[in-house]
């Protein structure tokens, strides 16, 4: 587990697990003698990828951001990624029961990102995973994934949203909302259509933040910077960082590189924290640019 204090809130990363992913389906147009330099292959062409959630403490409340791949997926699509399913396991842990989650946000609706909305009780009903917690997802990504294209319908389970929003223990979002104060979500479009990154705020006055910079240390204040931003399959991995590099499975890629401007525009020189959701290895970091206007991901 991944922690520290933005502010007046607490960060902390939970993982459901890795699970192997085509690379070339990871890096999209990238050459994999390009893509390689940065992240290994084995003999079949697979990759590592991450499942990374977002516990954030607000002192009055749990919100969870995004909820893995869960452990519903079907015999050919754990043929294909395995199911890890280790969220539950790892929040235990932490001493984090489903009961002390207020609120769940899922950024778009792919079963990597909000597998664990939902289970099977023992009678074999679909129920929420999170009891008292009120769900909030994209409108435009509920709408779709009714009726996805061929291409990426597998991308989809409809048990993982679908209960919650006939029930209205999911809210959807036109996007721009504050769901809580200080976290809100704002649509990058690229991925899908309707993708939100979380946006968390850890001062309610930036202004408070001592503007010098600081050594960041587990559980001690982020003192260079009052924002973080879970990014979502914008910028999935450290590796995916460049303005060009976006994964074979974005609907919209020339949307994925003007979003990419759109964020870094802001990110960049407020110094946000970037976290991401399917690297194993470094869930958060600063993006910078050097002296050459080169991108760089400095770890935590």
């Amino acid at each position: 587990m991944h922690r520290l204090t933005l502010g007046d809130f607490e960060l902390s990363v939970f993982s459901d697990g890795t699970y192997p992913l085509d690379g070339g389906a990871f890096f999209g147009v990238v050459p994999k003698v390009i893509w390689s330099k940065k992240v290994a292959a084995d003999d079949r062409n697979y990759v590592t990828a991450g499942l990374n959630s977002l516990l954030i403490r607000t002192g009055k409340q749990n919100v969870l951001v995004e909820t893995g791949m869960g452990n519903k997926l079907s015999e050919r699509m754990i043929k294909f990624y395995g199911q890890p399913a280790k969220l539950l396991g790892n929040l235990a842990a932490a001493d984090v029961a489903p009961d002390d989650i207020d609120i769940v946000i899922n950024s778009h609706l792919h079963f990597d990102h909000c597998g664990w909305n939902t289970v099977r009780d023992k009678n074999g009903r679909i129920v929420p995973t999170f009891p008292r917690a009120k769900y909030f997802a994209p409108e435009g990504e509920w709408q779709y994934a009714r009726r996805p294209s061929e291409r990426d319908s597998i991308s989809f389970i409809s048990e993982n949203y679908d209960p919650l929003v006939e029930s209205g223990q999911m809210t959807l979002l036109k996007g721009g909302e504050e769901i809580v104060p200080g976290i809100s979500v704002e649509t990058f479009r690229g991925h899908t259509a309707h993708m939100q990154a979380v946006i968390i705020r850890g001062s309610q006055n930036p202004h408070s933040i001592s503007a010098k910079s600081a050594e960041i240390r587990v559980g001690q204040p982020l003192a260079c910077s009052p924002t973080a931003c879970y990014i979502s399959d914008l910028i999935p991995t450290t590796a995916h960082i460049d303005i060009t590099w976006g994964m074979s499975f974005d609907l919209y890629p020339l949307d994925t590189i003007e979003s990419k401007k759109q964020y870094y525009s802001q990110a960049i020189p407020e110094k946000w924290l970037t976290v991401f959701t399917h690297d194993p290895t470094t869930p958060w970091a600063y993006i910078e640019k050097d002296e050459t206007g080169k991108l760089a991901a400095r770890a935590v």
